[in-house]
């Protein structure tokens, strides 16, 4: 059985002191370490920023009290505490039993890489994340070690004529890009909508794109 690969992109997460430090800094944090103290459920993290990066811009970003654990002449590496069980978007994904791989950071969203051998997996993890926080998409999604293999046909009416515009203004204003060419809000404006409206046919968008795909 040939499992999945799924990233999953979380817009502006709430206290989440990494995705807060990518916001106030011109480089993309992809150095990220987490650990989980057994005894009181402490969680310690650990993240690193091309060395020179402002020091006051790191630590007044984060929100969140900082040790500078490293100084070399690539990285400074720095480690803060947080209690388990926040609603923090690692946390609900490891909640489901699957481990996160690798966690990214740029301009104030996460990008959360994780494997499961079932489809409806990703589906479930999306939806938990959704419940939690607005802008939740699934920026890349592969089985196997081909892309090519096992294509699936998606009709396009399955959306409606709205939530059509959505997705293509979107795409065209660069919000599904890496790194994004637009936010939520940039978008919203292009389409003369609130962002809460566009976030809303955004997910019911990708709701049905999936629902499609595990159905195949």
């Amino acid at each position: 059985m040939s499992g999945f690969r799924a990233t999953v992109v979380v817009n502006e997460p709430t206290d989440c002191p990494v995705a807060d430090v990518s916001a106030t800094i011109d480089e993309p944090i992809s150095s990220v370490a987490r650990s989980r103290t057994a005894t009181d459920g402490t969680v310690t993290e650990e993240f690193g920023v091309t060395a020179g990066s402002s020091t006051e811009a790191v630590s007044d970003g984060s929100g969140t009290e900082l040790t500078t654990l490293q100084t070399t002449t690539h990285e400074d590496v720095y480690r803060f505490e947080r209690d388990a069980g926040t609603g923090c978007a690692c946390d609900i994904i490891e909640q489901t039993g699957t481990p996160v791989a690798s966690v990214r950071a740029q301009n104030g969203s996460l990008l959360l890489t994780f494997r499961t051998l079932e489809l409806e997996r990703v589906s479930e993890i999306v939806g938990d994340l959704r419940a939690q926080f607005d802008g939740v998409l699934v920026e890349d999604l592969t089985q196997g070690e081909d892309e090519s293999t096992d294509p699936v046909i998606v009709d396009r009416e399955l959306l409606t004529t709205r939530q059509r515009e959505i997705i293509e203004t979107a795409h065209e204003c660069g919000y599904f890009e890496y790194p994004k060419g637009a936010n939520a809000t940039d978008v919203a404006d292009e389409l003369d909508i609130a962002r809460s409206t566009f976030t809303e046919h955004l997910a019911a968008a990708q709701t049905k794109l999936m629902a499609a795909i595990l159905e195949k």
